[in-house]
């Protein structure tokens, strides 16, 4: 079982220090032109965006996505494997073209979960920047949810009181519960897209989010599927995978004064899994970002996608095109952490959110230099 966090209202579940991370570089004052650059390398893929500031929100000009399973062994080892580093450097080259070709200076290329545990995070940092002349930061589980927090914002109903904003990770899963019950309406969406400076920022000429408590775990989908990979019963495995999620959200405090909460209660997914899982409700030959992104989904039909994927089998996932090829090993594990989600809070519908850690990171850089109008959000 994981290791018990720390009685605060941030947790984090882990016992292995974060290597420090590089300072960002400063630059002069934006132009309005500037394109921003977000990478996001996990321990499963290896996502970037570029983008352009456009009005309250961003337009994207390019984007790259690969499953590099760079946390591959690294449950049983401790460290980054060589063929791991190896494939990860190689998609990195590809994030290095595209950012050379569209002359980007302003990014964030941020490591989460698996280089934070990896006892040769720093020789895989050096390599990366030997290789490609990227320079990644390893961020605290702290930021990593914030901005995924941030990244949902424009999701975020004016109805919505109490706010928990799950993000499902290859290595870990974050979940923050928010309250914003004393936020005007109307400001509620922005309110949440100022926590970018921190959960305790506070700014007396708005009205605050308040943070009630956040947690990273250390299961996400690949971490997850590890630790019961040698369970062969399909069913039996998922369901191990889920009460063991279940159990590792008991530090976490909103967990036992969830009964009385239901109306004005919203719960946000970021994660390949809740976008699987809705393409597949949705019965899409082809994955649709604009009928996925704000979707709301109930438990039922949760369960009911759930279901038909325990139905399959291994080898009919494998096949199935909604799940993909990349992600077909993995759907399950990421749906046993969904499970134990709805069947912990006391809600029947869940916001589904193709957006994460990189649209965050944009969300922060350009807020941070002004480039960003107010405005309706």
């Amino acid at each position: 079982m994981a290791k018990k966090p720390p009685h605060r209202a941030g947790k984090v579940v882990s016992a292995v220090p974060t290597p420090q991370a590089p300072q960002p570089r400063v630059l002069g004052p934006p132009d309005p032109a500037d394109l921003y650059a977000a990478l996001d390398l996990g321990t499963n893929s290896c996502r970037m965006l570029v983008a352009q500031p456009k009005g309250s929100q961003f337009h994207v000009v390019d984007s790259f996505s690969k499953s590099v399973q760079l946390g591959a062994g690294l449950e049983a080892s401790g460290r980054l494997s060589r063929s791991s580093m190896a494939r990860t450097v190689g998609a990195l080259k590809i994030c290095q073209r595209k950012l050379r070709h569209h002359n980007v200076q302003r990014m964030r290329l941020v490591a989460t979960e698996a280089c934070r545990r990896a006892t040769n995070a720093g020789e895989f940092i050096d390599l990366v920047k030997r290789e490609t002349s990227l320079e990644l930061e390893i961020i605290e589980p702290e930021e990593e949810a914030r901005l995924a927090v941030v990244s949902c914002a424009p999701l975020v109903s004016t109805k919505t009181e109490q706010l928990l904003v799950v993000d499902i990770g290859g290595g870990s899963t974050e979940l923050v519960w928010i309250d914003i019950s004393r936020v005007p309406r109307v400001d509620r969406p922005r309110a949440i897209m100022r926590l970018h400076t921190g959960f305790d920022a506070g700014d007396s000429a708005f009205p605050a989010a308040k943070v009630v408590d956040w947690i990273s775990v250390p299961l996400g989908v690949a971490t997850l599927r590890d630790q019961f990979d040698d369970v062969d019963d399909d069913a039996a495995r998922f369901a191990l995978m889920s009460w063991f999620f279940e159990e590792n959200l008991a530090e976490f405090s909103p967990y036992n004064d969830a009964d009385g909460v239901k109306e004005g209660f919203q719960i946000v997914g970021t994660s390949g899994t809740v976008t699987t899982v809705a393409a597949s409700h949705l019965g899409l030959k082809r994955y649709d970002r604009n009928k996925v992104d704000g979707l709301r989904m109930t438990s039922d039909q949760i369960d009911h996608v759930i279901q038909s994927y325990l139905h399959m089998g291994p080898e009919g996932r494998r096949a199935d095109p909604r799940i993909g090829r990349d992600r077909h090993a993995l759907i399950m594990s990421g749906a046993a952490i969904l499970q134990a989600l709805l069947r912990v809070w006391p809600t029947d519908r869940l916001s589904v959110a193709d957006r994460g850690l990189r649209e965050g990171l944009l969300y922060a850089q350009m807020s941070s230099d002004g480039v960003l109008e107010e405005g309706p959000y």
